[in-house]
Parts: C-alpha cells; structure tokens; sequence
C-alpha cells in the first residue's frame, strides 16, 4: 500500500460527490471556454474539477488560456458550497517545461534544452507573453549572466498578468480519490510507470505515456488511472483500470470533459 499522507506533490480530493476531468487544452481558449459553459450548467456542491495539464503550449493564446481559468475559478468559487480545494489543476508536460524554462540557467547545456523546449511548444508561449524566444538562444550563447537576465524577464512578463503567478504554485503531479466502497481514483497528466510507486515516479507523469496502453491490471492501490494527454494522438479510450480522454485539443481534435462516478465510471462525455 502506497502512503501518501502529507505528500505536497499529490493532492487528495476525497470522497467526491462526482469528478469533471478536463484533457489537455494546448492554449484553445474557445474550446476551453465552451467547455466551461457545459460544465457551469452542471456543477454541483460536492464535485471536484481536475485539470489534466497542457494548459499551454501549441496553441496561439496561452494567456488567453490561463486567463479564462482564473475566471472560470472566480464563477465557479461563487456557486455557493463549492470551496476552493473543489478544482484541481495537475502539472502537464507544458508545465513542467516551463518550470524548467525559467531556470534554464543551471542547465549543462542550455542551448541544446531551450532548442529542444521551444520545439516541444514553448516559443508560442512566451510570444503570448510578450517575449521574443530568439532572445533565449542567443543568451544561451552569451552564458550564464544572459540566460539570467532573460529569464527575469519572462518572470517580470509573468507578473503583468495578475493571478499567473501564483496559479502556476497549484500544479499538482497527480490526483487522487476515494469512494464510500474505498475505491481509488488516480488522475495523471500523460502516464505512470507501472513498476514504480507514486513518490518514485519522477518525470513519467509527463513523459511515460507511450506505455500508458500497456497497463493491463489495476495499479495498486488504485481502481483506475485516468489520464487528459495521449502524446500518440491515440483518441478517447476507457477501459476497466484506464482511460484516456485526450480529443486532440491543440492537434486538429476536440477538447473533453469527463464526468467519473468516484467509482471510476463515465457518466457523461462532453466534447467542444
């Protein structure tokens, strides 16, 4: 049995009443938005919201994005009965190098790493925050010094938008639930290691999901793992100890929004 008790890194949303999972978003505001109309419309007192991760990177409106999940926190906290602990917001792999982006200084080789995250969808977020990626690489080529005042401006460029800041300090690795029949939930961004327990998972949340589909059997203690982001684009797809519900937002496809019993059963599909 996995003991998380007092792990800051996972976050418990306890026994729910019902849990709306939302994929990876990719910077597609209008689809987020209409998304966020189904879900108003639905909402109870007692559900918890879990944000998947990616909510940046690919798309062109990555401020946008994190600006309309803000609001939609706003709207959603002034339901009354529901508490700020009831939306969750998981660390995607956009996030993740993001995190690693503003300390790109203390990479071994940071050109080579800022090349590859701008590749990989960060250029078209910091030009959403006002900041010129070309200025990243020839920092990188200047050293240390560079890369430092580079950074601090994207963390200045950050501030300017009220709430971005602190939203990026709720970013969970994973979620996890339980129902009245002790059932477990766990919610990831892209995939586990299957051989490994939780605190050892390291980066697999972001990058282990080509091996998602081989999970075969329960991952103990855990019922079901549910996860908002197929890197192989694979489509929706639930079975008995998985489900993936990444539509391809950001890639030509649809952003969804899962509602789970907290025994791990779908009940509704919204799709925008």
């Amino acid at each position: 049995m996995q003991n998380l008790t007092n792990d800051p890194r996972f976050i418990p949303i306890d026994r729910p009443r019902r849990i709306w999972a939302v994929s990876a978003i990719h910077a597609e505001t209008q689809r987020l938005m209409e998304m966020h109309d189904e879900l108003y419309m639905r909402i109870e007192p007692g559900d918890r919201v879990v944000y998947l991760g990616n909510y940046i990177g690919g798309g062109t409106n990555p401020v946008e994005t994190i600006n309309e999940m803000l609001s939609f926190r706003r709207s959603v906290l002034a339901i009354p009965g529901m508490m700020p602990d009831d939306l969750v917001y998981l660390r995607g792999g956009q996030e993740e190098m993001w995190e690693k982006l503003l300390q790109i200084q203390f990479a071994p080789n940071p050109d080579e790493v800022l090349r590859w995250m701008l590749n990989k969808g960060l250029s078209s977020t910091l030009v959403s925050y006002g900041v010129n990626p070309e200025g990243g690489l020839i920092a990188a080529q200047e050293g240390v010094r560079a890369l430092i005042r580079w950074t601090g401006h994207i963390r200045n460029a950050v501030r300017r938008h009220a709430g971005h800041e602190i939203f990026s300090a709720h970013w969970k690795r994973a979620a996890y639930s339980f129902a009245e029949d002790n059932t477990q939930l766990l919610f990831v961004h892209a995939g586990i290691d299957a051989s490994r327990t939780l605190q050892e998972q390291g980066d697999s949340f972001w990058w282990a999901g080509e091996s998602f589909g081989d999970i075969t059997l329960p991952y103990d203690p855990f019922a079901k793992v549910i996860r908002g982001y197929d890197p192989g684009h694979g489509g929706l797809h639930l079975n008995c100890v998985t489900a993936t519900i990444d539509g391809g937002c950001g890639f030509g496809g649809s952003l969804i929004g899962a509602g789970f019993t907290p025994e791990g059963e779908v009940f509704e599909l919204l799709e925008t």
